[in-house]
């Protein structure tokens, strides 16, 4: 079947919260013993991970992870108590969070913007539907892709998690689609796999690092059909 409309997910799907040169001064044990590599890979996927628990909390801490994609102030709670857990001190948690937070802190997959632009001359419309509890439209603003992106939706601005399926649907009823006709692509089948509930097809990209994935989101529309450079 023709697909009509695709919708991304965002964190390990089109953009990429990547390690930085700066983040040596931050990544520091209390000790003042630097993060090594692997260390610093961990802390990064804690906090980008998109379903997976990697630590006990207390009854108000798990309240806390478990709706972090809905309320921005739950989403602080459980990421700091993360961070700390992870060995990042409290001071440095905070700066970390910070960046975490910071949509232009993050990095864009390198066929994220041929595989927009080419969707929009096609005239397939796009929706971004990610879990998140922070604005990331000017992650794609400053890059001129905002116009590019038909439907933005957001677990905390519509009080739905993935693989709920009516954070799908939303998207899906702001571009004005069939939901059989929709192609949904992420990193998580067991999030991002939940549109195919709508009846949705599904594709499948791996949250490598920008550098080692230079076309899987092209790859990804290819088989199904969508030729985009």
């Amino acid at each position: 079947m023709a697909i009509d409309a695709v919708l991304f997910d965002f964190s390990g799907t089109v953009f990429r919260l990547e390690d930085d040169p700066s983040w040596a001064d931050v990544l520091v044990g209390d000790d003042g013993t630097p993060f090594d590599v692997a260390a610093k890979a961990e802390v990064l996927r804690r906090m980008t991970a998109p379903v997976e628990q990697f630590m006990t909390f207390d009854p108000p801490g798990q309240h806390a992870w478990d709706n972090r994609d809905l309320d921005p102030a739950l989403h602080r709670q459980a990421y700091l108590e993360v961070l700390r857990g992870s060995g990042v001190p409290e001071a440095q948690a905070a700066d970390l969070y910070g960046r975490l937070i910071d949509p232009l802190a993050w990095t864009p997959y390198p066929d994220t913007g041929t595989v927009l632009k080419a969707l929009a001359a096609q005239g397939i419309p796009v929706g971004v539907v990610s879990n998140i509890a922070f604005d990331i439209r000017p992650a794609f603003a400053t890059r001129g892709w905002d116009t590019l992106v038909g439907a933005m939706t957001l677990s905390y601005e519509v009080g739905a998690i993935k693989p709920d399926a009516r954070i799908f649907q939303d998207a899906i009823d702001r571009l004005g689609v069939d939901p059989n006709r929709v192609l949904m692509v992420g990193d998580s089948a067991e999030a991002d796999g939940g549109a195919t509930a709508l009846g949705a097809q599904f594709a499948l990209v791996e949250p490598l690092p920008t550098t080692a994935r230079p076309r899987a989101l092209i790859d990804a529309l290819a088989l199904h059909g969508i030729t985009t450079g």
